[in-house]
């Protein structure tokens, strides 16, 4: 049963802008099965709460409730569910709990402002539940929540603290069983069962743990804060990832924090126990879209692409140290050819040749023109780069982000355009339609377009980074078992021929 708990008529609340038929209207049409009216200090008596329901045309079974929010000396606003009177302002929970020991008794909104609060006071005697999820909260004060709730183990609800009619019913908490009084509501609240309504999806990985957070309900634009969680068991692991989460930092705010041009904004991270957590995207990546998209808005999506990646370069922002590229090419095209030495692969003569010409292009490209390299992303392909719409119904609210900045370096522009272009030719080769009608120009056209400048020689680099890039796959290749593969051979032949183009 999903109820919204905690909101704020404008009859009995001065800081609300909603009538009360509103909100049950406004619940109801998200699908929830009841409403408790949480106004400051006043409770509901029954014949106004009939009149409500009349009012507002919903059908019996829709459950509407009173309880009070109450600002109490020790914690501030607490939501109480049970009281059978209104209670002054400055009541002590000690008194409340003394008066109606049946009453449930919840902390409102404690994040707020930023505030953690201590894990004694999550766990008081006084209170018999928590609200993590507030829409006065923040998303990073949502997160700490949702942290605590899973570290403490106390009970937890979520409540929209609504004072307007465009977000009612956002932040539902779940019961575990039907409940049709107050008193039912406050004993399933006293006995733990009811939790946060959210969606928790894991990913776990070898080093690290990655969830995927959904809270609450839609809403009309199918809206819901999305957070990611990722807890880093390895080290090594932790600093790449926090590197990661530093550049987007930078990023976002370049402009990238909203819009039509984004990255995921990072919201916090936790050395102690190597936790990131960053905004989840709504979405799908660019290669899911383009496998169901029609020629017009996959044209769309792949000029878009293009227009992220020009942006990007055009802050020329030199966020690592420029240094880094070619020391960590070094180790990575060496790596690339240890997958062929190792296992005395045949075409080990011709892999060889492609990476010493890949490596000594590096440096001559490093060398001419190191001060114009630029923070790249280093892994632009169309599985890192997500397509999503804010608003179904408005095309104009379309968005393309970027993930994945572990491989992100102040290097060549030209690097990442070869990237992708050697990546979208891999991941669709089994898909030729999509390559018939995405030809790899319509990238390249749109990026120079929006591109504020480039080097004379750029396109000669790109068939430089394309035959990097095409290494970097036959080196993945011979990893997964697939070195004697058809295609392990195709890559090799248009790497050297990138470099036959030089």
């Amino acid at each position: 049963m999903l109820v919204e708990m905690h909101c704020h008529s404008e009859e009995h609340s001065p800081c609300s802008a909603v009538s009360a038929v509103e909100l049950v209207r406004q619940v109801f049409a998200k699908n929830l099965q009841g409403i408790v009216f949480t106004d400051h200090h006043y409770l509901w008596d029954e014949d106004e709460l009939r009149g409500v329901r009349r009012a507002s045309e919903v059908p019996d079974h829709f459950m509407i409730l009173s309880g009070q929010e109450v600002w109490t000396p020790e914690l501030g606003d607490v939501l109480v569910y049970g009281a059978t009177e209104a209670l002054p302002q400055g009541t002590p929970l000690a008194e409340v709990r003394g008066r109606f020991p049946e009453a449930a008794l919840v902390w409102a909104h404690p994040y707020r402002k930023g505030k953690r609060p201590a894990p004694e006071n999550l766990k008081s005697t006084l209170i018999d539940g928590v609200e993590v999820f507030n829409s006065g909260h923040t998303v990073r004060e949502n997160s700490m929540g949702l942290q605590d709730w899973h570290r403490e183990r106390f009970t937890a609800l979520a409540g929209t603290d609504t004072h307007g009619g465009s977000y009612a019913g956002l932040y539902p908490t779940h019961f575990d069983h039907t409940v049709r009084t107050i008193q039912e509501l406050a004993l399933e609240i006293r006995n733990g069962r009811c939790r946060p309504f959210l969606k928790e999806i894991p990913h776990a990985g070898a080093n690290s743990q990655v969830i995927e957070v959904t809270i609450g309900t839609k809403g009309l634009d199918e809206v819901r804060e999305r957070i990611i969680i990722k807890e880093i068991s390895n080290v090594h692991k932790w600093r790449s990832a926090e590197r990661a989460f530093r550049i987007m930092d930078a990023i976002a705010q370049q402009g990238f924090d909203g819009g039509t041009y984004r990255v995921p904004k990072p919201i916090d991270e936790d050395p102690a126990s190597m936790t990131l957590i960053e905004q989840g995207l709504r979405g799908k990546s660019l290669f899911d879209k383009l496998l169901t998209a029609d020629d017009e808005d996959g044209r769309e999506y792949v000029i878009m692409a293009a227009e992220w990646l020009a942006r990007l370069h055009g802050c020329c922002l030199r966020i690592t140290p420029a240094g880094e590229f070619l020391d960590k090419e070094a180790s990575r095209l060496e790596r690339y050819l240890e997958r062929f030495t190792e296992m005395h692969h045949r075409q080990t003569r011709k892999a060889r040749e492609i990476i010493d010409a890949v490596r000594a292009g590096e440096t001559a490209i490093a060398r001419e023109h190191g001060e114009v390299m630029v923070q790249g992303h280093g892994d632009y392909h169309p599985k890192n780069i997500f397509m999503g719409q804010d608003s179904l119904e408005n095309r104009a609210t379309r968005f393309v982000a970027a993930i994945d900045f572990e491989s992100s370096y102040v290097l060549p522009r030209a690097f990442d355009v070869g990237c992708f272009l050697a990546q979208f030719r891999n991941q669709f080769f089994g898909h030729q339609h999509i390559l018939q009608r995405y030809p790899e120009e319509l990238f390249l056209d749109a990026y120079l377009r929006s591109a504020e400048t480039v080097e004379t020689d750029f396109l000669r680099q790109v068939e430089l980074f394309r035959a990097r890039t095409n290494m970097s796959i036959a080196a993945y290749l011979i990893k997964v078992g697939l070195g004697d593969s058809e295609d392990l051979w195709r890559v090799l032949v248009e790497a050297e021929r990138a470099i036959s183009h030089l």
